[in-house]
């Protein structure tokens, strides 16, 4: 039985896990002592999260991954793995691990949940049950973000999904709490099923494969049957999902292109990929503060990662065929969610489409196929997280104060909260795509990758005609989501101008009060990044693009 274990991956699925039961056990008369411990348990695995982040071997990562399907024996390396054989039957694992993708999104998880219960300090209403709810989910999240083994994976994302059911329908908005805590568990549930069918495809016909080929098995696994990831992926490399005439389509067609859009699709549903989007701006707008923070800012980005890591990673020959119209519903989410978040009345639900819309990019992204949108998709998910949850934090104080989201009954809050209008408008800014923030070395890179198209490597690999020409039409592709920015600019400057500046109505609100100073912790903790990441995008693009590329090399090979 191989084991191995660093612990500090452990540790961060841990802290929130553990702090959730203890809350339990605790009077729930005892409001601070429940709230402290969130914090604690939050603020711990975010400092763990960032030892993750700054010690995190970049050049290590790079060279390990170097010649992947030249080699045709190299597996991904993941580190700070922590490994124990679970049921070796069916080769399932305890195995967490991160490589230079995931990394941020564990780093983002912890800045995002631990600014939440800074944010939801002010929550009266069943405090114990809500931050136990609160907790599940985050550690849901770690566990999606950590796993290596994609049963635990899927355990784990299912664990994501269901407390968001809770924490909207328990403490969302009264007029439409029911509806979109129903609704988002549906759509996520259903796309998570489909997806789940097709990973349990190519567990058994990787299976299947070494079977028959004991001697491609890789040394690592201890059965022909195994969840790791690694060991599907090795399948892949070595041809298993290639086979022709899959349930008699035809030979053009193959395991991997057949099941390609349903696991891509299917986890892109969270993702808020066109036309299965539409669960996510009333999800937003229902739930409460800090759970609009993490559902935006990082329940999103669990459905992108999951979708290149299950969908584009193991099925590079599908990916290859499929993702040159995927890329169409993507440009639909930039300037369809655009148009729909300039439109909007309701200050939440501008927010909410701004994320379909923002989504959108990371999907343009990962439709290139090349080392420069790919690595632009990475630092979105990123930058749109930590934005998301500043914008939702700052809507969630003024709707604390105002009672109201109707963005024209407001007004002039710049005098009364100037700190929060000071952080929405750097988030607008960073929306924007502005110079000298997280924005701009997100999304530049985004739009590079899609001028350059589709690598000539991968259309001479594509056994079909579907790619051809892809360098020319996602030109036209880049131009036209470039309208995304225009839109976002126009909806920004309108929310911070009839919400922000203006004339103060004090006969309407006449109580103000002053934000609290956990409200200021967050705002602080959540501006610095996108400031920092704009400054010094080496940071962390180094770090994604040595994940990156070892998918590229696997989207360019011909296996």
């Amino acid at each position: 039985m191989e084991t191995q274990f660093s612990g500090i991956l452990t540790g961060i699925l841990a802290f929130p896990f553990v702090a959730a039961i203890i809350i339990l056990f605790i009077n729930k008369e005892q409001k601070d002592v429940i709230r402290t411990i969130a914090a604690f348990a939050t603020g711990a695995s975010l400092i763990l999260a960032a030892l993750v982040f700054f010690t995190y071997d970049t050049e290590a990562a790079r060279t390990a991954n170097a010649g992947l399907i030249d080699s045709g024996s190299g597996l991904l390396t993941f580190q700070f793995v922590d490994k124990v054989t679970w049921i070796k039957e069916l080769g399932v694992s305890y195995q967490l691990g991160v490589d230079g993708l995931a990394v941020p999104m564990v780093l983002l998880t912890g800045l995002a949940s631990f600014a939440g219960v800074l944010i939801s300090w002010g929550i009266e209403d069943r405090v114990r049950e809500f931050m136990a709810f609160f907790l599940l989910l985050v550690a849901g999240v770690y566990g999606v973000f950590m796993s290596t083994d994609l049963f635990l994976l899927l355990f784990f994302y299912e664990l994501a999904i269901f407390p968001m059911y809770f924490l909207i329908a328990g403490w969302g908005w009264v007029e439409l709490r029911e509806y979109a805590s129903m609704k988002l568990t549906l759509y996520i549930l259903i796309g998570s099923v489909i997806a789940l069918v097709g990973i349990l495809v190519l567990y058994f016909e990787a299976g299947a494969f070494f079977t028959e080929h004991p001697e491609l098995q890789p040394a690592t696994s201890e059965t022909a049957y195994s969840f790791d990831f690694n060991h599907i992926q090795y399948a892949a490399q070595q041809g298993a999902f290639n086979e022709a005439n899959y349930l008699g389509l035809g030979d053009g067609v193959t395991i991997a292109r057949f099941w390609f859009p349903f696991i891509f699709l299917g986890f892109a549903v969270l993702a808020g990929i066109f036309p299965f989007h539409n669960w996510s701006p009333d999800g937003h707008v229902a739930a409460p503060t800090a759970v609009s923070m993490i559902h935006a800012g990082v329940l999103m980005k669990l459905g992108a990662l999951t979708a290149i890591r299950l969908g584009v990673q193991l099925l590079p020959d599908g990916a290859r065929v499929h993702l040159p119209w995927i890329i169409f519903l993507a440009l639909v989410n930039v300037v369809y969610g655009a148009f729909i978040a300039f439109r909007q009345r309701d200050f939440k639900y501008v927010i909410g489409f701004s994320s379909v819309s923002h989504m959108g990019l990371v999907s343009l992204g990962v439709a290139t196929m090349n080392t420069t949108g790919m690595t632009g998709a990475g630092l979105q998910m990123f930058s749109h997280g930590v934005m998301t949850a500043l914008f939702f934090s700052c809507v969630g104080m003024v709707y604390d104060r105002a009672h109201t989201r109707d963005i024209p009954s407001l007004g002039g809050f710049i005098k009364k909260m100037p700190l929060v209008a000071i952080a929405f408008i750097i988030g607008g800014l960073v929306s924007m795509g502005m110079p000298g923030l997280s924005g701009f070395v997100a999304e530049f890179p985004i739009f590079v990758g899609v001028w350059r198209g589709i690598p000539q490597a991968i259309i001479d690999a594509s056994p079909t005609k579907l790619t051809e020409g892809g360098a020319n039409y996602y030109g036209f592709i880049g131009v036209a989501a470039a309208l995304g920015i225009i839109l976002t600019a126009a909806y920004v400057l309108r929310v911070v101008g009839q919400v922000f500046f203006g004339e103060f109505d004090e006969e309407k609100f006449p109580d103000i009060p002053p934000i609290r100073i956990q409200d200021r912790v967050a705002i602080y903790m959540l501006t610095a990044w996108l400031i920092v990441l704009g400054v010094y995008p080496k940071l962390m693009s180094d770090m994604i693009e040595s994940a990156v590329q070892p998918v590229v090399g696997l989207l360019t090979g011909s296996k």
